[in-house]
């Protein structure tokens, strides 16, 4: 670890060595065996579980809610530390379903690199489209791993050429693959021309790699079938013909994405992946700020922002917590820091790092570190903290729900428990809590972006407060923020809901039902997403 003459950790050194990171990918592509295996070769855990619980495996670390152990899929956005290589990795494992995108969406803005993860027989996805445009928008680079390789794949220059003309971005391999599906046999470096072979025993392996004069290198004859290393020369010689080389400008500017071949779930070309990713992956970038400028993560002072806020991770401790990245500066637990949103000082005494549910004290963190502090109510998703100037930081994405209903709790007895439970999961983001005189007779009424999110919400009620409750979905698809001086204009008849923070919105059926509405009442503006600086999406305002 670096450090100066005096034995102090440097601001510019830390930094240095962070990478911060996401991983995206289509549900099923093998997003959470990935995390499981990258954390393996950290040393972060000692025994890779299975995604998908069967008999005596465990479910992934990095998923701890209880619908996440049974179903096999990440809904929350888990935050994982460790170090490789004299390196530390934030890992921010994110949802893998698409009804809890927002979240995601929320995710990727705290990560400086995205890895996606592409089913080989399957390609690019929807999910992965709509990920992958994030990450574009946002500037963020994008690596590449196509997994399953062991498993029946697509012609692998059809998926590279899939990359490109869907997603817009040149795909250049660092590895090439000697044999597909049951005859996947390994890999060759393109960087330093080795080969990495597969010993394929159960949970699979890594041999150690040798160094070779090339694929034409006539001990290779012996190692594999004729047939297979007939086909890999020829495809090789077309890679190296046909395809440029990586350049990490490029990569940098998101105009190419760097594509690694592997198993994930067989342990298979992670390790080389990872040191490929170490080299080329940025240390914590500059930060955008809303006028164009960025922000120097080694200059400025202390700041950072709250990108997602979590209820009950340990039942143990039943408290809230809200998750930081800091963008610049140093962190030091107990640090007093002037809050952006509230307009006043707060003190950061209790700052932990977690591991799924463990949860240790962290006493300093530095630019793409992820903090997570005990939240009793004072931070909220979006909220930036700073030792100096609060930074005016670009605002976190928010979406409009397409989906609502009414919630009702059961039993009477849990009422209380019913209500602080929809406060806190609320303030978590993921949902949208509304309050109606008109709408679901005056029950509280939730939107949000799918049907699983209204499954996760009754089932954290019931699991984490005791509050059973009954939800009702509602014939609205649409929803629309207002101008709290258009309030008086809006007809006694409409759909009218106030979100949790005070700011109306109007329902809708449909979208014909809201150009109706909008053709009848013109100076009405409605706002496609909710926002506290409505110059943001309406200059003209």
């Amino acid at each position: 670890m670096s450090e100066t003459a005096t034995g102090q950790k440097t601001v510019e050194d830390e930094t240095k060595r962070r990478r911060t990171f996401a991983i995206i990918a289509h549900p099923d592509a093998g997003k959470t065996t990935l995390t499981e295996k990258l954390l393996l070769y950290g040393g972060a855990i000692q025994l890779a579980g299975a995604v998908k619980a069967r008999k005596n495996r465990k479910a992934a670390t990095s998923d701890w809610m209880e619908m996440e152990k049974e179903k096999g899929i990440s809904i929350t956005s888990a935050a994982l530390q460790f170090e490789y290589k004299n390196h530390v990795l934030n890992l921010l494992d994110t949802p893998g379903h698409e009804d809890f995108s927002e979240d995601t969406y929320r995710t990727l803005i705290a990560a400086d690199t995205a890895v996606m993860v592409l089913d080989a027989g399957k390609g690019v996805e929807p999910q992965t489209i709509k990920l992958f445009k994030v990450c574009r928008d946002r500037g963020i680079p994008i690596v590449t791993f196509v997994n399953k390789m062991d498993r029946p794949t697509k012609v692998l220059f059809a998926l590279l050429d899939e990359i490109e003309k869907v997603l817009g971005i040149t795909a250049i391999p660092m590895v090439w693959p000697i044999g597909t599906g049951v005859d996947f046999s390994g890999v060759y470096n393109r960087v330093d021309k080795k080969i990495y072979t597969y010993d394929k025993t159960p949970g699979g392996s890594q041999k150690s790699a040798f160094q070779s004069s090339g694929v034409e290198d006539t001990s290779l004859d012996s190692m594999f079938e004729d047939w297979v290393l007939k086909q890999f020369r020829e495809e090789v010689e077309l890679v190296e013909d046909g395809i440029g080389s990586f350049s990490l400008e490029a990569f940098l500017e998101s105009k190419i994405t760097p594509v690694f071949f592997g198993s994930a779930v067989n342990n298979f070309g992670i390790q080389l992946f990872l040191d490929h990713f170490l080299e080329i992956a940025p240390p914590p970038l500059y930060f955008p700020l809303k006028n164009g400028d960025r922000l120097d993560p080694i200059t400025t002072p202390f700041s950072g922002f709250v990108f997602k806020v979590q209820a009950n991770m340990n039942k143990a401790h039943r408290d809230r917590i809200a998750f930081l990245r800091v963008c610049s500066g140093k962190f030091e637990r107990g640090l007093n820091v002037n809050h952006g949103r509230l307009g006043k000082q707060v003190k950061l005494s209790s700052s932990f790092a977690f591991f799924g549910q463990d949860r240790n004290t962290v006493d300093e963190a530095y630019p793409g570190d992820i903090i997570g502090l005990v939240n009793p109510g004072t931070y909220s998703i979006g909220d930036v903290l700073a030792t100096g100037k609060v930074p005016d930081l670009k605002p976190l994405p928010v979406f409009a729900p397409e989906i609502f209903a009414t919630l009702s709790c059961v039993e009477t007895g849990a009422l209380k428990s019913f209500r602080k439970g929809i406060e806190q999961l609320a303030e978590e983001g993921i949902l949208h809590l509304f309050t109606s005189q008109t709408v679901g007779g005056g029950l509280p009424v939730i939107g949000a972006m799918g049907q699983l999110q209204f499954e996760v919400f009754r089932r954290r009620l019931q699991d984490e407060y005791g509050a059973p409750t009954n939800i009702n979905v509602l014939p609205y698809q649409v929803s629309c923020w207002l101008l709290e001086e258009d309030l008086p204009k809006i007809p006694l008849s409409s759909n009218l809901v106030t979100d949790s923070i005070g700011r109306a919105a109007l329902l809708f059926d449909s979208e014909w039902e809201k150009g109706y509405f909008q053709k009848k009442n013109p100076e009405i503006r409605l706002l496609d997403y909710p926002t506290q600086d409505l110059s943001e999406l309406n200059p003209e305002f």
